[in-house]
């Protein structure tokens, strides 16, 4: 993979209160269904994976300013290894465009109540804009920029004709009514409908949002310009979403697992496992894994977490799962700290859930050989550096759990062409995004003898000003 060409002069954020309550997971394969609670369908079709369960708790104000902190830190020691000129470097951190709204919607008991809606469109010099779009009651300006902005990359590694964006309503939809939800998505929808589009900005679901928000965006956006399934990606099967998206972001991390390990000379079947977090990609992933021969030992989830050292019965546990709202009590192994799975003796450690929860308080204790990050930055730059010096692999977020965003974009292909695949060419076409993604990579961690997150950061962000300069950039 070549660095950038000459015409580039040669010089040179990530999730919600310090009480963060994420939404309660649902039945993976559960139909859409007006009975039960919106929020049991939140977080279904993540393209950015970031939750435990219902009840977590987090600290925001710690993972955003670690996450903030590592986007800067990625995005300029890439820019570095590439070369950047300068005023390069600025243009391609600064947004296209930044949308802020007032939503005023009348609540069920005729009161009225406003919200502030924001969309943040990046970068679109390699094609439409993509990003989630979240419902929460702390949406910040300053997070929802950087994760657009870490879409613009990710999208371009995954080689992927899109650019970043990023969206959200500042609301607590679990405080909301289904009417209520549907009100306030469809006067978002009316403020924004022309900013976006099937070839300008294509929405999709993120955390307090699924796929009867889409639905709801997608009618609201037709009454204005015509049925447009392609205008949002993660809908319902019945108005146009793809099949295997439920399980996308979890097989995107099976096959890039199977990428790295065969870097390495090593099988899936060969190798222990551990989870941490138990949500719709750990619980696919896990699944995935068993499916595969792999011995997934301990894993974790906000409920506690189970370790069996001869292999858990994913089946069972996921049984389990379901009807007790957590991993805790199975009896297919013995209770752990749900803390200490990320220090359990395993070959590979995937965290799939929160970010930040391997720091330099755990780093120097954890015993895997390799780590996939399924979350979005679940390592602090500190741990980053311990565990580089101890020999760790990691393979980077933004290539790791990018099987989400790539079936998305195959959803959208299917719309426009107004041609449905099957699930066995969803998946086959995945395998090849991924495989030919960890190839790319690979050259560039050659080419600029870095580690593999630095190979995936100067791969995307070399991609995207490639775009930008051959557009005319300084025209």
């Amino acid at each position: 993979m070549d660095s950038l060409p000459l015409p580039l002069p040669l010089n040179s954020n990530f999730s919600s209160s310090s009480r963060w309550k994420l939404l309660s997971r649902a039945p993976r394969c559960q139909m859409i269904d007006q009975t039960l609670p919106y929020s049991s369908y939140s977080n279904l079709h993540l393209e950015d994976p970031k939750w435990l369960g219902s009840g977590q708790q987090v600290s925001l104000k710690r993972y955003r300013m670690n996450a903030l902190a590592a986007t800067s830190r990625n995005f300029k020691q890439a820019a570095k290894l590439l070369g950047l000129d300068s005023k390069l470097e600025r243009s391609l951190l600064i947004p296209f465009r930044e949308i802020k709204v007032e939503c005023t919607i009348p609540k069920d008991d005729g009161t009225l109540a406003s919200f502030v809606g924001f969309r943040v469109q990046h970068d679109n010099a390699r094609g439409p804009m993509k990003g989630g779009i979240r419902y929460h009651p702390e949406v910040d300006p300053d997070e929802v920029n950087a994760l657009a902005q870490l879409m613009t990359w990710k999208t371009a590694v995954a080689n992927i004709p899109y650019g970043g964006a990023k969206g959200g309503i500042g609301c607590a939809p679990e405080q909301l009514s289904v009417s209520e939800l549907e009100r306030l998505t469809r006067v978002f929808t009316q403020k924004i409908h022309d900013l976006i589009g099937i070839h300008t900005d294509v929405p999709a679901p993120d955390m307090g949002t699924n796929p009867q928000t889409m639905a709801w965006i997608l009618d609201e956006y037709s009454k204005f310009h015509g049925y447009s399934p392609a205008v949002v990606t993660g809908k319902p099967i019945d108005l146009g979403g793809s099949l295997g998206r439920d399980a996308a972001t979890g097989r995107g991390v099976l096959f890039a697992i199977q990428a790295l390990l065969e870097e390495y000379g090593k099988s899936i079947s060969d190798q222990r496992f551990a989870i941490q977090g138990f949500g719709n990609v750990g619980s696919w992933a896990a699944q995935l894994i068993s499916e595969a021969g792999g011995k997934v030992v301990a894993v974790s989830d906000v409920s506690g977490a189970v370790k069996n050292d001869s292999g858990l019965d994913i089946q069972k546990l996921l049984k389990h799962s379901l009807e007790s709202r957590g991993v805790k009590g199975f009896s297919g192994g013995h209770a752990l700290n749900q803390n200490s799975v990320l220090i359990e003796d395993c070959d590979v450690l995937i965290p799939a859930a929160l970010g930040g929860v391997i720091n330099r308080e755990n780093a120097n204790d954890i015993r895997a050989k390799f780590i996939i990050e399924a979350a979005n930055h679940p390592t602090d730059p500190e741990a980053d550096e311990i565990l580089s010096k101890k020999g760790v692999i990691i393979l980077p977020d933004i290539f790791a759990n990018s099987g989400g965003v790539t079936v998305s974009y195959f959803e959208w292909v299917q719309n426009i062409q107004g041609f449905m695949w099957d699930e066995e060419k969803v998946n086959s076409e995945l395998k090849n995004y991924m495989i030919k993604g960890f190839k790319d990579v690979k050259d560039m961690c050659k080419t600029h003898n870095c580690d593999l997150r630095m190979g995936a950061f100067t791969l995307g962000i070399n991609r995207v000003a490639r775009a930008t300069v051959l557009r005319g950039w300084e025209a």
